[in-house]
């Protein structure tokens, strides 16, 4: 009986010795670069990619400047989401404007036949790695 209770004791102890040792779950863009975050938010925003909600920051804002409309981060995710596997027909391109320490400044621009969307993507770097911290989006006939 004691030999079985100190089994169960040291097992007991195993498994709690290994959950403290256990592999904390880091975001995909951890160690990415500034531009594999916008690329990201293009393919999420243009190609219905299911989006990583770690692409975010939990401070993230989103404001169109044609009407008017604001978002934060679960609204525009929820939206994202909504949309998933619905693709644009435009042609997509990017130019990282300015990346100074654990800032960076991109353009996206989405050219449809009609019109052409431009976003301005602000980015943040952290222990996380680069989150989308506020777009403002901006249209151009």
């Amino acid at each position: 009986m004691k030999k079985t209770l100190a089994t169960i004791a040291s097992a007991f102890i195993m498994i709690t010795s290994m959950s403290a040792f256990a592999i904390e779950k880091s975001s995909p863009l951890k160690h990415a670069a500034s531009a594999t975050a916008v690329s990201d938010y293009l393919q999420a925003t243009t190609r219905g990619t299911t989006t990583q909600e770690d692409l975010f920051a939990d401070s993230f804002a989103y404001s169109n400047t044609a009407n008017g409309d604001s978002f934060d981060k679960k609204a525009y995710t929820d939206f994202l989401k909504a949309h998933q596997a619905i693709q644009f027909d435009c042609e997509t391109s990017y130019t990282i404007l300015d990346e100074t320490g654990k800032t960076c400044i991109a353009k996206a621009t989405m050219k449809f036949d009609n019109f052409t969307r431009v976003d301005y993507i602000t980015l943040q770097q952290g222990g996380d790695g680069w989150k989308v911290s506020k777009v403002v989006t901006s249209y151009a006939k």
